[in-house]
């Protein structure tokens, strides 16, 4: 793109506006490569972001890309136990963060050095001379990891190599669908595997520039950017869609030509709602952390079929079997390597790499159902709560509560919910002398809030004398659903 064309629109918490061209993108990420080196960052070194929706962190990732390092973007919703976790399994070498992240990091206590976004000279341009030269990357080089909730255990570190950069232009062109000199945004907040690709990697694939908002959801507000900054193309998950639909009033906006939607079922009535009111149909789209996006619907202006995520983006091979989605991963260009410590190993400061991709079919553990070439979800197949777009494993949540004196045993699972699709609901055993009460409610869900990222807080919680569970004393959750 040349230099002078309009890379990002950055909309601040206090309510300032800023545009940044790709030369001052380049520029400042270039300074930000500097300050790592200057840091001991060296290639296939891990380094984590730890900053909200800001130029700095598209900045820090873009660093990380051209020199070989390994981005780990961390959501800012992590409390210091996650972090403990991924510092753990990572060994980053060093970390960029945003000084209001400083109290939680600390606490951490990282073996590594901070680099912080403030700070004089982290961002200049006149640092740019001082970065090394692009690097020369395989496509099966590591490139970024993101972490992922299971069904069982601690979460899972997922390693992208760098062919998944290049391949996010498959479905910037076949289902994000922007344009050159379009404005995208994606509302993702950092830390997710949709941020990563769609916030900005594939807006500028097709030459548009990416909306970058650092605020809370808030819908009234939400509408009224979409119109004071032209939006052209719009990416958000479902539960936004519908709270928008729910508190406020979609309305229609002349630039606004396509919305896109995924990271969980999309309602049909939603589709409908909004086709209604501003004359663009939604298109759903599905993908997993360790895929990237493997369905969609096209941006062809067609309708697309009810509750239909879409179909496969062309080249991919999905099948059902066994009611559950399954993936030739070869056939996928953004198919990971591996996990850490499964595929993906940190060995005398480099990468030994199994990769996944070579490893056969992909089961999802997703299950959906085909009719005329269009996928439709059903359900997930085993006990991953998905909330809001967010994968929430039930132990992580059941970790937290059991460290409060209260509780004796628990158990988590999703609950429908109207807005959210699903929330989480915590069915707990209490210790002797503890009395069930709506004090003891709120008292269990402000502390799994400071255990662990807020959005896996249980929002329904029940008491029970005991919980169900096989001879083998597992917990029967889908009696509890």
């Amino acid at each position: 793109m040349p230099p002078e064309s309009l890379a990002l629109i950055e909309l601040a918490r206090d309510g300032s506006r800023r545009e940044w061209s790709f030369g001052d993108c380049t520029e400042r990420s270039a300074a930000i490569a500097a300050a790592l080196t200057d840091a001991g960052v060296g290639r296939g070194d891990v380094v984590i972001t730890m900053i909200g929706n800001l130029p700095e962190w598209v900045w820090a990732m873009v660093a990380c890309f051209r020199c070989g390092f390994v981005a780990l973007a961390c959501s800012e919703q992590l409390r210091a136990d996650d972090l403990k976790l991924r510092l753990e399994m990572t060994a980053p070498k060093a970390i960029v963060a945003d000084e209001r992240n400083r109290e939680v990091l600390e606490a951490s206590s990282p073996p590594c050095p901070i680099i912080w976004i403030g700070d004089d000279g982290v961002t200049d341009p006149a640092r740019a001379a001082d970065a090394p030269d692009f690097a020369e990357m395989e496509g099966d080089e590591p490139c970024l990891i993101t972490f992922t909730s299971g069904t069982t255990g601690e979460p899972k570190g997922v390693v992208h190599g760098q062919r998944y950069l290049p391949a996010q232009a498959l479905q910037a062109e076949h289902w994000l669908g922007a344009r050159p000199g379009e404005l995208v945004w994606c509302t993702a907040a950092t830390g997710w595997s949709k941020s990563a690709r769609n916030v900005f990697i594939a807006p500028w694939i097709t030459g548009a520039a990416a909306l970058l908002h650092d605020a809370r959801f808030d819908p009234e507000e939400r509408l009224a950017i979409i119109e004071a900054e032209q939006v052209n193309v719009l990416c958000m998950v479902p539960t936004e869609f519908r709270v928008i639909a729910k508190r406020a009033s979609p309305r229609p906006v002349a630039s606004l030509r396509s919305m896109v939607a995924a990271g969980e079922p999309l309602n049909p009535e939603i589709l409908r709602a909004y086709h209604e009111a501003t004359g663009v149909w939604i298109r759903d789209g599905y993908g997993q952390t360790e895929t990237g996006h493997s369905i969609g619907h096209a941006p062809d202006g067609s309708q697309p079929p009810a509750g239909a995520m879409g179909k496969p983006l062309p080249g991919i091979k999905l099948w059902i079997e066994d009611d559950e989605i399954v993936l030739d991963p070869l056939s996928e260009p953004t198919f990971f390597l591996g996990y850490i410590g499964e595929g993906a190993r940190q060995v005398d400061g480099g990468w030994e790499i199994d990769d996944r991709q070579q490893g056969g079919p992909w089961h999802s553990g997703d299950e959906a159902h085909e009719e005329d070439g269009y996928f439709y979800f059903d359900a997930r197949a085993d006990d991953v709560i998905i909330s809001a777009g967010y994968r929430i494993g039930p132990f992580e949540v059941e970790s937290a509560l059991l460290t409060h004196p209260a509780v004796a045993d628990v158990a988590a699972v999703a609950a429908p919910d109207e807005e959210r699709g699903a929330v989480v609901r915590a069915v707990i055993v209490l210790r002797e002398g503890f009395t069930a009460s709506d004090e003891l409610v709120t008292e269990l869900q402000q502390y799994a809030k400071e255990q662990t990222a807020p959005y896996k807080y249980p929002r329904i919680i029940d008491f029970v004398d005991e919980l169900p569970k096989t001879n083998s004393g597992k917990v029967r959750r889908a009696d509890l659903r």
